[in-house]
């Protein structure tokens, strides 16, 4: 069994894992930057441990300042959140290495999963269907226009290592293939250091729908349902909900019979993610596994009633599963929506500052997951959400209106926050009747900015 957890992230994400090790009584350590000495996830915790100055490199990124101080208050296990280290194959192998457990799958799996062609391949081997594309890394420009030709356009350029959008490049017609194909290499090489690249075709404006799943070490795996996440902007997603409007209970079966089948696929263990891209013939494939916990987790929560970073860490301490399949059920209809602190009306500007005064919204099954708190100071040097309001209702229309009464109550004095666009997104008829794929903000944003600007 775990004891101490060692918490190696900040923000929102550090504050929900603290709740769920102290209610199973267990003590927790965080680590934080000399930025984040007064942030709520150090006041949270029972010790706290600097870990460096405020770039992340010299922080939450720094593996030997976390594993250190994981020894010195004699930790037994680190829980990664997400983002930062959560999905990097030489921390996991490093903790383990160092007689700690990891909270996540192993190094060897997150290795295996991150690497989407390696991914692709196994999947496909597996019957797990994927989008037509390349057969493996795609190195030259002249292969690349075979492939293209062969699958037809549009055609989509994907970075092997990559997330989060980066390393992507959509191509419609084959003279703008060289220059994007190397456009998006050039990204990939700067953000992850990876310049492996391949091509699959592009569906046109899909929905982004995704597997909650849960696999022990006992070779049990269940999924928990599904979670659309299609309202996204440059590939970030800003609404997420579950269950979604599109999906059928003949098709949830299936996408759930498959996700499991991928999980088993690469010997996963933990909670992890299967994504899919889903076109308007509600045919799906496969495009990447997470191997880690979501953002988007809690709406899978609000549906089910199952803890998930209470699994991730009972998972972790060699328990098998508490649940079967059967004992799944999704109750009613769960959104999320991000709060980033940013300025839509100023191209997404960053907004840093301190909190004056603070409201979370609250009321019957409305949650809000954040780090703020009045005279909260909002740093430059992390990523810009600051949390997220979620909500349940029997039905998805009540669904809505309660996110709508959720924000209206939501005070964040001193800086910017998109909360306006989310309002407004909340009122447009096609996302209120589930119309809706990933090109919703693109063709809709320009018209709720105009909107706000006349508010």
């Amino acid at each position: 069994m775990i004891n101490k957890v060692l918490i190696a992230n900040r923000g929102e994400i550090a504050v929900r894992i603290i709740r769920s090790c102290h209610e199973m009584g267990m003590e927790v350590v965080t680590v934080y930057s000399t930025e984040d000495k007064d942030q709520l996830h150090v006041k949270l915790s029972d010790e706290a441990v600097c870990i460096g100055g405020p770039q992340s490199a010299s922080s939450y990124l720094n593996m030997t300042n976390i594993i250190n101080a994981a020894y010195a208050t004699n930790c037994d296990a680190i829980h990664p959140g997400y983002g930062f280290l959560s999905e990097n194959e030489e921390f996991a192998n490093l903790v383990e290495s160092c007689g700690l457990k990891f909270i996540g799958p192993s190094g060897g799996i997150i290795s295996r999963m991150g690497d989407k062609i390696e991914a692709r391949k196994l999947m496909e081997e597996n019957g797990v269907p994927t989008v037509p594309g390349s057969p493996g890394v795609v190195e030259e420009i002249k292969t690349a226009e075979e492939i293209c030709e062969k699958i037809g356009y549009p055609v989509l350029i994907k970075a092997a290592g990559g997330g989060g959008g980066r390393g992507m490049r959509r191509v419609y017609k084959k003279e703008d293939l060289k220059k994007e194909f190397e456009n998006a290499r050039n990204e990939a090489v700067s953000a992850f250091n990876n310049g492996d690249m391949y091509i699959e075709k592009l569906i046109i404006n899909p929905k982004h729908i995704e597997i909650q799943i849960l696999a022990d070490s006992h070779g049990n795996v269940i999924h928990l349902g599904e979670r659309d996440c299609s309202v996204q902007r440059k590939n970030q997603k800003m609404i997420e909900e579950s269950p979604s409007a599109f999906v059928t209970e003949e098709m949830r079966q299936k996408m759930g019979e498959v996700a499991i089948k991928a999980a088993k696929a690469c010997n996963y263990e933990n909670a992890g993610t299967i994504e899919f891209v889903v076109d308007k013939d509600r045919n799906f494939y496969f495009i990447e596994m997470n191997t880690r916990v979501q953002v988007e987790h809690p709406v899978t929560e609000m549906v089910t009633g199952v803890d998930i970073i209470k699994e991730q860490l009972r998972i972790a301490g060699g328990l098998k599963l508490r649940y079967k399949q059967e004992d799944i059920k999704m109750n009613g209809f769960a959104m999320e929506c991000r709060v980033n602190a940013e300025n839509p009306l100023m191209n997404f500007m960053p907004s840093t500052g301190t909190v004056g005064f603070f409201n979370p919204p609250g009321g019957f099954r409305t949650r809000f997951d954040s780090y703020l708190y009045n005279g909260c100071k909002i740093s430059p040097y992390y990523d810009s959400m600051v949390g997220k309001i979620i909500v349940q209702g029997d039905t998805r229309l009540e669904t809505i209106k309660k996110m709508r009464r959720a924000i209206e109550e939501t005070i964040i004095d001193g800086i910017k926050t998109n909360l306006a666009l989310q309002y407004t997104i909340l009122h447009d008829f096609d996302f209120i009747r589930g119309d809706y794929d990933t090109g919703f903000m693109e063709e809709k944003l320009d018209e709720m900015l105009e909107m706000m600007k006349r508010v």
